[in-house]
């Protein structure tokens, strides 16, 4: 079957392609019907069922005699070590980590908040919840405490799981005093605390209230699963950059196991036995999906890597991971790929290493700008696929399908629509805009499963940050344009949309520009304030290693190349270079912050940050130039 008669399939019949879909996973109880159209906010998927994810990502693997095949690597350059849990090892410490949250009095409905480095512990954790029926609630490791605490009193856990430490290039960051002053700090207190202690920094426990991880789950009898509803919550994730009351995304458990399970096929090609390496954190919506939950329902083998693209040691840190552990398909963000471009231009530390089983490249995050997924291209010989997905939809909106042939690639595109997603640019009134037309890219309901049916706690708020404007809609917050082809062209947030003198400008197309010049290895462009014409576009842009030619001379030639490929109606006329792009830690680019430097603003840190030293340099140069 290909891409045009799958996606038919699902068009003629929704519930039967995902009728389908679900026989690849185990089920205590089948559902009572596939969809209910009446429930929540737009249906709910799979009303009636009962399932076990855990089980689902271990137990059946084993069942099935795969017990001693490799389910998760870890790779961590910053500790020296790398360390193989087969299916069957992961399964029994999965299941005594659940018989000691179990002992604190952890039970099936109960939020368990997890805040920990990339370390086995954290995977094993998220199982061991999912195995109780226990909601756990993932922030990512490092948080500041008044981010931490913000998460805790909203989610209101019975227990918290972290670590003593974590570990950065040339830096161990202490967990637990964070945790504790995030503790401190919330107006709901957790009744136990688990406790990773890594050797590189030990932590002082709280008598009565924490507990040794190591010692607990040494102590505990294994716990069997738990069956909970398909329409029950497996997690909540808190989205990145949330200010005044958090916004927990949440997922239920049987739309999300059929979902993902089903997309390691039919997007990624890849089944049992395989080796998969989401290239993500555990704190993000990536490592969720594609480090833990994914591979494990399609019996991958799936790498946990605590380490950067670059410095751990150098710019061939993902080229060796894929060498020595035999990855067929990487999946990585954008930012990752142009910072191993920067320092690497000519792609000599990917000749040095033994590729001969990868096969593809699949980047998401934010948009790809074209030149860097031509070099991938090129120096890999393999194909690039640059996709779109969010937190709230849990898995990707948009791809390219190796279970149905790869489409003709086109830097740039997203993709095609995925199976269960009717994606189409909308004009301010709601209006389906013709092929070729940029607007607003919203989903017709209802979404697919895997997607969030809610927020924790707040389902009005759901409907007015995704519903309300777009009645009959999913509002993706994106903006872009459908091509003659169908393939979904993701031009940037809507709020990136800049308005110069009444003329709509996407800055994602100003910004293929500016990365197409040959010495550039990142940029950014934001809307400045701008008294005459409303506003103006802004480049920030980071020169690759070993460009020796003045910054202020490789500009001119940015402004002149905007002008001649976009037009004078574009007004860009300041093109900054600067040491490196502010960003989250989950790579995007801080691209709020870089417009309220654009307006004479000092913005604080936000407290998703990957290094706020990045935010001052560029702030020193706005100050310099005087933009």
């Amino acid at each position: 079957m290909d891409y045009a008669a799958a996606y038919a399939a699902w068009q003629a019949d929704p519930e039967a392609f995902w009728a389908a879909a679900a026989e690849g996973i185990t089920w205590e109880r089948r559902w009572d019907r596939v969809f209910d159209p009446a429930s929540g906010a737009f249906g709910r998927w799979f009303p009636g069922a009962a399932l076990n994810t855990c089980a689902n990502c271990l137990d059946r693997h084993v069942a099935a005699g795969r017990g001693e095949q490799a389910a998760l690597i870890w790779d961590s350059p910053l500790a020296g070590q790398t360390v193989r849990f087969t299916y069957r090892a992961l399964r029994d410490r999965t299941a005594r980590v659940a018989g000691a949250l179990a002992r604190l009095g952890v039970a099936r409905g109960d939020m368990v908040v997890i805040y920990m480095p990339m370390v086995p512990e954290a995977v094993i954790a998220m199982l061991a919840c999912a195995r109780l029926g226990a909601v756990h609630s993932v922030v990512f490791g490092g948080f500041a405490a008044p981010e931490l605490a913000k998460r805790i009193e909203h989610a209101r856990p019975r227990a918290v799981v972290s670590a003593s430490c974590g570990l950065e290039p040339g830096r161990v960051i202490a967990y637990k005093p964070m945790l504790d002053a995030a503790i401190a700090l919330s107006a709901h207190k957790p009744e136990a605390c688990l406790i990773l202690q890594r050797e590189a920094v030990r932590a002082a426990l709280v008598p009565g209230r924490d507990h040794d991880f190591a010692e607990a789950e040494a102590a505990a009898a294994p716990h069997a699963p738990v069956p909970i509803a398909a329409t029950d919550p497996l997690y909540v994730l808190y989205t990145s950059g949330t200010t005044g009351q958090p916004k927990g995304v949440v997922r239920d458990a049987g739309g999300h196991a059929v979902a993902l399970h089903n997309s390691m096929r039919m997007i990624y090609g890849v089944g049992a036995g395989d080796v998969f390496w989401a290239a993500s954190d555990v704190g993000w919506v990536v490592g969720h999906s594609y480090i833990v939950y994914a591979p494990l329902l399609a019996g991958c083998t799936s790498i946990l890597y605590e380490g950067k693209p670059v410095g751990t040691p150098d710019a061939g840190a993902f080229w060796r991971v894929c060498a020595a552990h035999g990855v067929r398909v990487l999946f990585a963000a954008p930012t990752a790929l142009r910072a191993i471009k920067q320092q690497d231009p000519e792609g000599a530390r990917i000749a040095a290493h033994d590729l001969s089983r990868f096969e593809a490249l699949y980047l998401a995050g934010e948009r790809c700008d074209p030149p860097t997924a031509i070099w991938a291209a090129e120096k890999l010989g393999r194909p690039v696929v640059d996709h779109w997905w969010q937190t709230e939809t849990g898995w990707p909106i948009t791809a390219g399908f190796r279970a149905y042939g790869l489409f003709p690639p086109k830097p740039g595109s997203g993709g095609g629509p995925c199976p269960g997603d009717d994606v189409q640019a909308l004009d301010d009134a709601g209006t389906v805009l013709p092929r070729g037309g940029n607007g607003h890219l919203a989903i017709r309901l209802p979404l697919p499963p895997g997607a969030a049916p809610t927020l924790w706690e707040d389902d009005a708020g759901y409907r007015a940050a995704y519903l309300v404007d777009f009645p009959g809609w999913y509002r993706t917050g994106d903006g872009g344009v459908i091509d003659a082809d169908g393939d979904v062209w993701v031009m940037g947030r809507t709020d990136d949309v800049i308005n110069v003198a009444g003329h709509r400008l996407s800055t994602g197309a100003i910004e293929e520009v500016l990365a197409s010049h040959a010495d550039v290895a990142e940029c950014a462009v934001v809307g400045a304030h701008d008294a005459l014409k409303g506003q103006v576009p802004l480049g920030f842009f980071v020169l690759k290693a070993g460009v020796a030619r003045p910054g202020a001379a490789i500009a001119d030639e940015l402004v002149a190349l905007v002008r001649a490929r976009i037009g004078p109606i574009a007004a860009f006329r300041t093109a900054l270079p600067v040491p490196r792009l502010p960003k989250t830690r989950s790579g995007k680019i801080l691209r709020g912050s870089l417009r309220r430097l654009a307006d004479g603003q000092d913005p604080a840190p936000p407290p998703t940050i990957d290094d706020p030293a990045a935010l001052a340099e560029v702030a020193t140069v706005v100050r310099q130039h005087g933009a």
